[in-house]
């Protein structure tokens, strides 16, 4: 299963981003074939509901910015780059004013990074390099497009120009915007930007302990989504208590995050069940966590290494632990080819 992938809607020039509400198709044919559209799209016929989109476009006449940004997300997510492109073409000409333009170029670049990403080919990077240009050349406080040519650069092997860009967008994220960390984790290991790295998130547990994933470089990260509902969710939780007890001490981060509603059902059964490493409540499959991991079955595990990449997923529960172990080797390795080596002294000497 693939990491979830989200599109900028739209991004206000004076550098905060934010979700620009597209208007929906003008004609009454066109507005109702859009609504069949998120039927496939609730019915997971992705394919469907690309035509039902692009049906609503052309009988809006092809002035639908909503349906083509509807056709490029789903087209990303089956993978059909001709239509991908296509739409996100579309968005590039129909955009007036300049934040709709810099978000359309944004939007194009993303689609040729994911694409060059499938297809291995540098010329997709290129692309996505010239998209990226454009958008920052209509909205100068644009971190999300100085991100995206930060990578496109990395793809291409430019590893200094790319750091300059992770730097300038680490100067435009908020404080505590968990993309400033990852911004400067690429500016100082550029490398990174060409691995299959976990999304980047910040989440206060119920201790109240703030957990950030590009905070615990260094350490292994597991993280275990779940709900109280869910049958093979309980009868897994006491091997996660085994892992947590296993490796404690360990250079090793448990992050369990609940998909359920009911906060104080919640905490009673995390109390009951000793329960006692992080926990986090993410509300369902539309909380931030799961979109931005693309989970939609649980349990669902993911192992994260100690440089950010994810290297391993698992739907139900899964023997985890010898995956583990080498990680948390690796960690330790790293931990002390990094550790300042203290200066012997001489005995011969005073």
């Amino acid at each position: 299963m693939r990491l979830a992938v989200f599109v900028v809607l739209s991004c206000i020039v004076t550098g905060a981003c934010a979700q620009t509400e597209l208007d929906d198709p003008k004609n009454p044919k066109a507005l109702k074939t859009y609504h069949e559209a998120f039927d496939y799209v609730h019915r997971h016929m992705f394919d469907a509901a690309i035509r039902a989109f692009k049906k609503a476009d052309k009988q809006d006449d092809g002035h639908c910015l909503a349906c083509q940004k509807e056709v490029m997300k789903y087209a990303i997510e089956v993978r059909d780059w001709k239509a991908a492109e296509s739409a996100a073409g579309e968005m590039v000409g129909e955009a007036q004013v300049p934040r709709d333009v810099a978000v359309a170029h944004f939007n194009f670049g993303i689609v040729l990074i994911d694409e060059g990403r499938e297809k291995h080919k540098e010329e997709f990077f290129s692309g996505a390099h010239e998209q990226f240009t454009e958008a920052v050349a209509h909205a100068t406080n644009f971190p999300e497009a100085l991100m995206g040519d930060g990578r496109a650069l990395a793809y291409l092997n430019k590893d200094d120009e790319a750091k300059v860009q992770f730097q300038k967008a680490a100067g435009l994220f908020a404080a505590d915007d968990p993309e400033r960390e990852r911004a400067l984790r690429y500016s100082d290991q550029p490398e990174l930007a060409r691995a299959r790295m976990a999304p980047a998130f910040a989440v206060a547990t119920t201790d109240g302990q703030r957990i950030s994933l590009d905070e615990l470089k260094g350490k292994v990260v597991l993280m275990d989504f779940w709900a109280t509902w869910c049958m093979p969710c309980r009868e897994s939780i006491p091997h996660m208590r085994d892992i947590a007890k296993h490796f404690n001490g360990q250079p090793l981060v448990m992050l369990s995050v609940s998909l359920d509603d009911n906060e104080q059902q919640w905490k009673e059964f995390v109390a009951k069940n000793q329960m006692t490493w992080p926990q986090y409540r993410d509300g369902g499959f539309n909380g931030p966590l799961c979109k931005l991991f693309g989970v939609a079955a649980i349990p669902h595990t993911f192992t994260i290494d100690s440089d950010g990449i994810l290297q391993d997923e698992h739907i139900g529960d899964a023997a985890i632990e010898g995956k583990l172990k080498k990680l948390i080797a690796h960690a330790k390795e790293m931990q002390l080819a990094t550790k300042p080596q203290t200066p012997q002294t001489d005995s011969h000497h005073p």
